[in-house]
């Protein structure tokens, strides 16, 4: 698929628009051709982008299910008692800003990331608040779903390496139905799906090379790596694989490249930091693993971690899923620091909304679209700040409301992204990226 009009005026029905032809007629004069000039402007968007771009990648944690905001990033201590809840609260590294006690190790290091606490989803339903987060596009398209963000970034920004570009750790945020996905951008744009490293029995799905060779053949660990590592040199060097698809091309190479193998294993860790992520349920792994695919290079990682829809005992829920929630988290920002990897790795964490302020019948908080928090960190992000706040009863947006929009447009201007571009989708219909938004300007102020 050619995409020549890029948003620059009125399309004509072959994707061309009249300035185009101008543009065109003018380039004949100088002996230029249609191909020429689409290499003339697209060196210059590259050049553009490069210059203006903060990030090489991102680190998307998706919170599905709406964190409880009154519980960890924005409680309300002089609140009565079935809004501020059972927890206390705790000083930060920012004057006059409290965490709940639940999130010792975060407010620790408010000095690596911003916090937002003026999140308006808009919607209380799950899948559609979630999939507005996920795209930066509120409802449907004609003809399905807009593709998620990460499918937005496969098919604008080349790959790094043999790795895929875009991975799900451990596969995309679902509740009914899986969301987030590449839509009609296609299969080619959509995730790898890493399934759960935490599980002991873990194993990558497509990476286990020659599955079906009798163990009498290949009964050494060693004697297998050199196997694959000999036959990945012979494909690298095959005419057939050069004419193949570029799907299946790189499907190829990540299966084969020793790079590939490497990034996916946690073996490679030492205790002490593997440790300091956590081991006691899912979070430690799949944050470790996140941060091992940013460092080998993957454009965009989704971290979907969905354990926070507690309609009913939500402090039981939450005496068990925030400590490893706030240690986890805590120790990958920590990490990232110390490599040097939030100078070029955007971080961002929110998921589809907050929850209700007042405590229900049965000791839950219900979904609330119209508050809830976010965090971002690296690439310039300004740390120790708050952007926005939320009324003595943290129910609605007094300063800085924030829409799915504007998030999905932070997460482009980082890379270096033109979100105003426009698509054409497989039918010939034109797709803007984003509807009209500006990122959160703030961040880096």
């Amino acid at each position: 698929m050619l995409d020549v009009n890029a948003g620059q005026g009125p399309i004509q029905c072959d994707g061309l628009s009249r300035r185009h032809f101008v543009r065109l007629g003018a380039l004949s004069v100088l002996g230029l051709s249609l191909p020429d000039m689409l290499h003339m402007e697209a060196a210059q968007a590259a050049n553009k982008a490069a210059k203006k771009a903060r990030a090489k990648n991102v680190l998307l944690i998706f919170l599905g299910g709406g964190l409880t905001h009154h519980d960890t990033l924005d409680p309300k201590p002089d609140a009565p008692q079935e809004i501020r809840g059972k927890y206390g609260t705790i000083p930060t590294g920012i004057p006059g800003i409290r965490f709940s006690d639940q999130m010792p190790e975060l407010a620790k290091i408010t000095d690596i990331f911003a916090l937002c606490r003026g999140q308006v989803t808009g919607s209380d339903h799950h899948e559609t608040a979630a999939q507005w987060m996920l795209t930066g596009n509120y409802g449907v398209m004609q003809g399905g779903d807009y593709p998620s963000i990460g499918s937005i970034v496969t098919h604008e920004m080349r790959a790094l390496n043999t790795l895929p570009p875009y991975v799900a750790v451990p596969r995309n945020h679902s509740f009914t139905w899986e969301l987030g996905k590449a839509a009609w951008l296609g299969e080619r744009y959509e995730s790898f799906k890493s399934d759960d490293p935490s599980r002991k029995d873990w194993k990558v799905p497509n990476l286990s090379l020659l599955a079906d060779v009798p163990p009498q053949r290949l009964s050494r660990r060693q004697t297998m790596l050199k196997a694959i590592d000999n036959l990945a040199r012979r494909v690298e060097a095959s005419d057939e694989v050069g004419s193949m698809d570029t799907f299946y091309q790189r499907a190829t190479q990540m299966i084969l490249s020793s790079e590939a193998r490497q990034a996916f294993d946690l073996s490679k860790e030492p205790d002490k930091l593997r440790d300091e992520y956590g081991r006691d349920g899912r979070w430690g792994a799949q944050a470790l693993l996140s941060r091992r695919l940013l460092e080998a290079g993957v454009r965009f990682v989704l971290l979907s971690y969905s354990a926070w829809d507690h309609h009913a005992k939500i402090f039981e829920a939450c005496d068990k899923a925030l400590p490893g929630f706030d240690k986890a988290v805590a120790a990958l920002l920590r990490d990232m620091k110390r490599r040097g990897m939030l100078e070029d790795t955007l971080v961002a964490m929110y998921g589809d909304f907050g929850r209700t302020s007042k405590i229900n019948k049965d000791a839950g908080r219900d979904h609330w679209g119209n508050a809830g928090v976010m965090l971002f960190a690296g690439a310039g992000v300004r740390g120790g700040q708050v952007i926005g706040a939320t009324d003595e009863r943290g129910e609605y947006v007094t300063d800085r409301a924030i829409r799915p929009p504007e998030v999905a447009a932070t997460i482009y201007h980082a890379l270096g992204m033109d979100y105003e571009k426009t698509l054409v989708t497989p039918q010939g219909r034109p797709v803007p990226i984003l509807p009209d938004c500006e990122p959160i300007h703030e961040l880096w102020r």
